[in-house]
């Protein structure tokens, strides 16, 4: 079971239950671990794991089940664009497949309230393709050789809401 901090503000979780918390700088270590293990080819250098922590209009959200990171999601939001970037989206390989991706995800979205959404995926990776399918995301443009083995990335983008800006 998945909670939101919101719901949980009372206390802990019981144990093995699931809270998606805000993250901040002191999260540090924490995310450098789950990115060097969700992301072996291409964990972010500490520098831009800081800012993801620390700039403003980032949502950064985290999953924590007793007491440990095990899922992150940082949405860079550009309002001038109406446009949030899904600048990273984890959660470790032993804790996938409970719906702790795709609960981060939507928070994200919620929280940044822009009404587009665009990620970027190794197209080899079809599970996390298939989550974004799922939740509404479509491909709209392919990046050759983007990550550095070579290997292409979809860009996904999702539209949150019909003419709400007059678009």
């Amino acid at each position: 079971m998945v909670s939101r901090d919101a719901e949980s503000r009372s206390g802990p979780a019981p144990d093995g239950q699931v809270r998606i918390e805000p993250s901040n700088w002191r999260d540090l270590n924490a995310l450098r671990e789950l990115e060097r293990i969700c992301f072996p080819l291409d964990a972010w250098p500490l520098l831009d794991l800081v800012g993801v922590l620390t700039l403003p209009a980032v949502v950064r959200l985290k999953a924590v089940v007793n007491g440990k990171m095990v899922g992150f999601v940082a949405g860079d939001v550009r309002r001038s664009q109406k446009l949030t970037l899904i600048a990273t989206i984890g959660v470790l390989p032993e804790y996938r497949g409970r719906g702790i991706g795709s609960t981060l995800l939507r928070e994200c979205e919620e929280q940044a309230g822009m009404p587009i959404v665009r990620l970027n995926v190794r197209i080899s990776n079809r599970v996390a393709i298939h989550m974004y399918e799922r939740m509404g995301y479509q491909v709209v443009s392919r990046w050759p050789r983007y990550y550095q083995d070579g290997e292409d990335a979809l860009v996904m983008e999702k539209h949150r809401y019909n003419n709400v800006y007059g678009d």
